[in-house]
């Protein structure tokens, strides 16, 4: 599952934009320029989520916290 991509723009940006986010999950800019048409991948905002956490505060929560 994924967020939605105005939500996938909006966290890519404030994590310093595609390339910052390219160099922090090691992958290619393309590939986050792709997550901001299409959703970033759960694994990935996971990954995210644990690396930078500031840029979460206050975000809405996880598909699987939802449930909780």
């Amino acid at each position: 599952m994924e967020i939605r991509t105005e939500d996938a723009v909006q966290i890519i940006d404030a994590l310093g934009g595609t390339n910052a986010v390219a160099r922090m999950c090691e992958i290619t800019p393309p590939s986050v320029s792709d997550w901001k048409k299409t959703g970033i991948p759960k694994a990935w905002l996971k990954y995210l989520r644990l690396a930078r956490p500031d840029v979460f505060i206050g975000s809405a929560p996880l598909p699987e916290q939802e449930a909780a």
